[in-house]
């Protein structure tokens, strides 16, 4: 940890930035799984999912600056390299070799329904070990995942209600 004037204990400090990085690793997993199904993408709504997959790439790809620097706010570093990536991220790995406009709604919901679940664990988490900031960083995250899995789900085919 660097020094700094921050007024958080350094264990409060040190917890929080492991959790940051824990995140930051599958954030940026998030945002090359979206690149993925936004390059590879094929069906008859192609367009409107190609551009909404480079919106949601864009929006996570914010995800892993916030996490990042919030780890740089705290002393701490952030770990953010391929190689810190692959060993630490929580996500499933994305199906290679896939191509139809479901398959990719499907997969990108999952991978970021499993990226909100776990932000929603850290709200908590970051809450009781004393970091409040961090913990509204989360919730902020939550929020956003939220709303693109509503955006990207949008593109499946509505069963009618009973």
């Amino acid at each position: 940890m660097q020094k700094t004037h921050n007024t958080l204990s350094e264990n409060i400090r040190g917890q929080a930035v492991d959790l940051l990085n824990r995140h930051l690793a599958a954030a940026i997993d998030l945002h090359a799984q979206v690149k993925q199904a936004h390059w590879n993408v094929r069906g008859p709504a192609f367009i409107a999912i190609h551009e909404l997959f480079d919106k949601v790439s864009t929006e996570v790809e914010e995800f892993s600056d916030m996490l990042a620097e919030r780890a740089g706010a705290l002393g701490g570093t952030a770990h953010g390299t391929v190689q810190t990536v692959a060993k630490e991220t929580f996500l499933k790995p994305y199906k290679l070799g896939i191509a139809s406009e479901k398959d990719h709604v499907e997969a990108i919901s999952s991978a970021l329904a499993a990226f909100g679940e776990s932000l929603r664990e850290s709200i908590k988490e970051s809450d009781d070990f004393g970091d409040p900031v961090t913990a509204d960083l989360f919730t902020q995250l939550a929020r956003s995942v939220d709303q693109q899995i509503w955006f990207i789900e949008s593109h499946l085919p509505q069963k009618s209600a009973a």
